[in-house]
């Protein structure tokens, strides 16, 4: 009798899979569309670093000199990151004037970025190694232009927000596209931290 009453405490594992799958069918249409979107792209991004590290083990392969600015472009994807942060955790609070604020850092911290990257490219472009066709050069410039475009397109949704913010919307009609922005900032700031590494250790 009490053994049958503690293991009416106890979910049984299906219910437990049914809770988990209807918690992510019932997110907001937006929501699960960025879970897919960073799945997808995920799976993309492991795919190039596979790759690359296959790639290296190639006789012909030599390691690229980065560009000094990869280190000032790292920093500023940094506080790009902590600015949507910080406009995430404010729109929870109704803070308008500072949602506003970091928000309007974060895409202007993310153009200075992508601009740093291009600055990167022609760095390579005008060395000895771009000239030997490195096999690594190769592949620094299909990340960072994979990444940059992933970029670009966060900021066609920033664009989008900062508009509804700008026209007075109210913050609980933003504050969803906030998040978002801040998850997806904050996962392609992971994806580019951990293949800069990758290219600095090889």
């Amino acid at each position: 009798m009490s053994r049958d009453r503690a293991n009416s405490w106890v979910p049984a594992e299906g219910l437990l899979e049914e809770k988990s799958s209807w918690r992510i069918l019932s997110l907001p249409v937006p929501q699960f569309g960025l879970r897919v979107l960073l799945a997808v792209v995920t799976v993309l991004f492991l795919l190039l670093g596979t790759s690359y590290l296959v790639r290296m083990q190639v006789w012909d392969w030599r390691p690229l000199q980065e560009p000094g600015i990869l280190v000032a472009n790292t920093a500023v994807l940094i506080l790009s990151s902590i600015a949507l942060q910080w406009a995430k955790t404010c729109a929870e609070t109704d803070r308008i004037k500072e949602v506003r604020q970091g928000f309007l850092a974060a895409g202007l911290l993310t153009c200075v970025f992508l601009v740093g990257q291009l600055y990167a490219w022609s760095e390579i472009r005008h060395t000895v190694v771009f000239l030997e066709r490195n096999p690594s050069t190769s592949f620094f410039y299909l990340v960072t232009l994979i990444h940059g475009l992933h970029l670009v397109g966060g900021l066609v949704a920033w664009v989008r927000a900062s508009l509804r913010i700008r026209r007075g919307a109210a913050i609980a009609q933003v504050r969803m596209s906030i998040e978002m922005c801040a998850v997806y900032w904050h996962f392609l700031l992971a994806v580019w931290l951990v293949f800069y590494g990758l290219m600095l250790s090889t």
